[in-house]
């Protein structure tokens, strides 16, 4: 019998102190432990319910010979609450999912995660193997002080770029107009967007022709922006910090022209992202020329029929970018508390999950449900039901993107899935510009000390970047202003950013070997 507890903050005025869980259970006080039971904490975006917990997971609780009582927390409502868990001491045996705890907490509170290498090594031959399969698995997961506090995950079925730029392809057709391949051929179609009433409708200043981030559009110059750092890049084998770059100010001066020509959303820097959506998907006509994101159907909506994806563009070096995905890999993804009695029945569970039946399981659902697997090995995922999305069918019956999970190289071809929207969708787009995905700045791990100090020069550093960033793509000036600029982030504790960002890429790349 699966149990489990949804926490869901009564009130704003009631946060700190009142708890109401799906259960009669009083949160406040707990029962006492049964034997072979353990309280597992995990948090989840929206309120699904439970059913991610049936079949394979207890399953796996069955063959384990242990019982979770598993306490489901809303992300919204879990910042508080989490705070009064570990400060409070009481917390439960142990989180799972890399949404319950940032590197942070985990340092900051490191007294209450037991290390687990040796139980690793002795209980988990599935996460052994997977270890010597992908090393990379092992180094993200270890500390500077050369223990083991989380379990890592590599996720199935995900791309390996990540969001793409959408271009719509019936205003191409409409001013007979070819796919643009390199950055100069885009900015003369956004000028002709722009100029010739590329959606037809008679209103030759209602067209938009980009509108997406700063760094996807400046992505050309050279600035591959990876999963892990949305500044930090390597090139040349080394760690860059791409706002000091000269490709990045080169970039920035070509968006500034492109925003005082009209061909950039003129209120990029003053609209929220529902303004911003609404453009995008406009119901009477599209208004958007070119826009980045997952798949067409979830940047424009209604009009998602209209838009193809934009090739990598041909930069000035000769090259083509993309952005690479933000979630194959990642740490957090199970930590074990010393509140937990022999812990080793924990990792003799969790090591089910590092096998492929159950990661395609734990990220769509479970056999019959989400997922038929074939006589053959390979899988088949399932359709959701009919005015459901398949994104929220997932989620409903797993854990999607979280806990721990791993899949050999060429799993993914083992898969079928619709392709219709989603991650089907997504793939078949992936086939076409992953080739051009460059190296990437890795999940490093760092100190207390180090992270303490990376995440206050990170909020100078970044407020004053981003500052800087809108002034000069709507006024200019980045030519002229540019040493200034670098005198001043040396003066806000650049030198000592890179050089821990030096240190941590080092530690990593030995950990490799």
């Amino acid at each position: 019998m699966i149990k489990s507890k949804l926490k869901i903050i009564a009130s704003l005025a009631l946060a700190s102190s009142l708890i109401v869980g799906c259960s009669s259970k009083d949160s406040s006080s707990p029962e006492p432990a049964k034997e072979g039971s353990y309280s597992i904490a995990t948090v989840r975006w929206a309120e699904w319910g439970d059913d991610f917990l049936k079949g394979f997971v207890a399953d796996t609780e069955e063959a384990a010979g242990i019982n979770i009582d598993w306490d489901i927390y809303v992300n919204s409502e879990w910042g508080d609450k989490k705070s009064i868990l570990l400060s409070g001491g009481e917390y439960p045996d142990a989180f799972f999912g890399s949404l319950a705890l940032s590197d942070s907490d985990i340092a900051k509170n490191a007294g209450i995660f037991i290390p687990l290498e040796d139980l690793i090594d002795k209980y988990m031959p599935n996460l052994n193997k997977a270890f010597e399969d992908d090393p990379a698995l092992r180094a993200m997961v270890t500390s500077p002080d050369g223990h083991i506090y989380s379990l890592p995950k590599k996720l199935p079925m995900r791309p390996i770029a990540g969001n793409a730029l959408f271009i719509n392809k019936k205003w191409l057709d409409n001013l007979n107009l070819k796919m643009p391949q390199t950055y100069n051929e885009f900015y003369e179609v956004l000028a002709a967007f722009k100029g010739q009433d590329a959606n037809g409708n008679g209103d030759p200043n209602d067209e938009i022709p980009y509108q997406g981030g700063v760094m996807q559009y400046i992505l050309p110059f050279g600035l591959p922006v990876g999963a892990y750092s949305s500044n930090m890049t390597v090139k040349d084998g080394k760690p860059v910090f791409m706002p000091t770059t000269d490709e990045y100010r080169e970039g920035i001066e070509w968006m500034h022209k492109a925003y005082s020509e009209g061909l950039i959303d003129q209120e990029l820097f003053t609209q929220d992202e529902s303004m911003a959506e609404a453009k995008r998907k406009n119901p009477d006509e599209a208004l958007v020329g070119v826009s980045s994101g997952w798949t067409p159907d979830a940047v424009f909506g209604p009009n998602a029929d209209q838009y193809a994806p934009l090739p990598a563009l041909e930069g000035p070096d000769g090259e083509r970018y993309v952005m690479t995905d933000a979630a194959i890999y990642e740490r957090r993804e199970f930590m074990i508390t010393t509140k937990a009695k022999e812990p080793e029945k924990l990792l003799k569970w969790i090591d089910q999950f590092y096998t492929e039946d159950a990661s395609i399981q734990t990220f769509y659902g479970s056999f019959g449900v989400a997922v038929e697997k074939n006589a053959d090995g390979t899988y088949t995922v399932l359709d959701a039901p009919e005015g459901e999305s398949a994104d929220i069918f997932a989620w409903v019956n797993s854990f999607r993107d979280f806990g721990p999970k791993y899949i050999e190289e060429g799993f993914n071809e083992k898969v079928t899935l619709p392709k219709s929207g989603g991650d089907g969708l997504k793939l078949e787009i992936d086939k076409e510009i992953n080739k051009y995905v460059k190296e990437q700045f890795p999940n490093v791990v760092f100190t207390e000390e180090e992270m303490n100090r990376v995440s206050a020069l990170n909020t100078d550093l970044n407020s004053y970047i981003t500052s800087m960033q809108s002034k000069w793509i709507v006024e200019g000036g980045a030519a002229k202003e540019w040493d200034s600029y670098i005198s001043q982030l040396k003066k806000m504790g650049y030198d000592e950013f890179i050089e821990i960002q030096n240190t941590a890429f080092e530690r990593y790349q030995d950990s490799l070997k």
